[in-house]
């Protein structure tokens, strides 16, 4: 991670006792879990606030890779609005890394603040440096709930003092929540779907789509033919000629069987951004490497345009809503 100011450093901070953080509709609530929430670094720069907390909500607070570790990403230009909640972009990282290597190598701040969406970036410390897909807490019910209550209270009231204009009230109710998983992080997504507590709104899996279909055909089949603000909307990107390739079609296959609008990129950039913001389910196949997937042509950042989250800034990515989406490489 970038770190430029580091304005605190190992700060031991008393448990927060949650406060109820609802779903969009205002029914999930959080769980106290015991224990001490502490932070271990803040820094800030030109994109935003950058939390790295100690949180006994996290995935292996305690257990297994016992590593407590979740960053909170708040965008500089990041504005509460009561109406809204706070809105969360959760990412699950792949193996053999971490939260904070996830964060850079994949342009997670970059690509949420690139969106102009209205949004705050979670990433909790999964299998730390492991060949391991598996999610400690996150395969318990209510595990996710309990894991953005713990984050956004502590992060809340750490920003009571250094947010700024993008602080938010540590009473605020959830609003949207999108989940993000490359590779390996599809098992905790898939949990997430299954056990999470939250209202999830949509999903984007990159290079991830390993097991557990059954899972992710389920939740989109669940609100098929909703309205775009209630539905469950899947984005999926594979590597060509990777064992996800299969995995996607047969995915994509059972969906359009199912009756949902599914829209299919054979190439990237074919899509219009029309289709990619209408369709309940959306395969991208990639000819980039596994480890690129996420961040060299903004993936992220393009399904994060085509989400349902709120954006109050302006931008030109819909100017031309029936032409194909403007593929641009990261750094170019």
């Amino acid at each position: 991670m970038h770190r430029r100011t580091v304005l605190a450093a190992l700060a031991q901070l008393p448990f927060l006792s949650l406060t109820s953080t609802r779903n969009a509709q205002g029914s999930a609530q959080s769980a106290q879990a015991p224990g001490r929430a502490r932070l271990k670094v803040q820094t800030r720069d030109e994109l935003g606030t950058t939390l790295v907390l100690g949180l006994p909500q996290a995935p292996f607070a305690g257990v297994g890779h016992g590593d407590d570790t979740v960053i909170v990403f708040v965008p500089q230009r990041f504005r509460f609005q009561a109406e809204e909640g706070v809105s969360v972009v959760v990412h699950f990282h792949g193996h053999n890394s971490s939260a904070e290597r996830a964060i850079a190598a994949h342009a997670l701040r970059e690509q949420l603040v690139d969106s102009r969406q209205n949004a705050v970036l979670v990433v909790p410390q999964l299998a730390l440096l492991a060949a391991d897909s598996s999610c400690g807490r996150l395969a318990s019910p209510r595990g996710l709930a309990r894991l953005l209550g713990g984050s956004l209270a502590t992060a809340a009231q750490i920003g009571r003092a250094t947010l700024g204009d993008s602080r938010f009230p540590s009473h605020a109710r959830l609003g949207r929540v999108c989940l993000s998983a490359h590779s390996g992080g599809y098992h905790a997504a898939a949990c997430s779907l299954r056990l999470g507590g939250v209202e999830i709104s949509e999903t984007f899996l990159f290079d991830a789509l390993y097991a557990e279909s059954e899972v992710f055909r389920e939740w989109v089949v669940a609100r098929r033919g909703d309205p775009a603000t209630s539905r469950h909307k899947l984005v999926s990107y594979f590597t060509a000629g990777a064992p996800t390739e299969s995995l996607n079609h047969g995915l994509r296959a059972a969906l359009e069987q199912s009756g949902v609008l599914v829209a299919e990129e054979r190439r990237e950039g074919e899509l219009s951004r029309r289709d990619l913001s209408h369709a309940e389910a959306v395969f991208v196949r990639t000819e980039l490497s596994h480890s690129s997937v996420t961040w060299e042509t903004n993936a992220l950042r393009d399904a994060l345009y085509a989400s349902m989250l709120p954006r109050h800034l302006g931008s030109t990515w819909f100017a031309s809503r029936d032409a194909g989406r403007p593929i641009d490489r990261r750094g170019q």
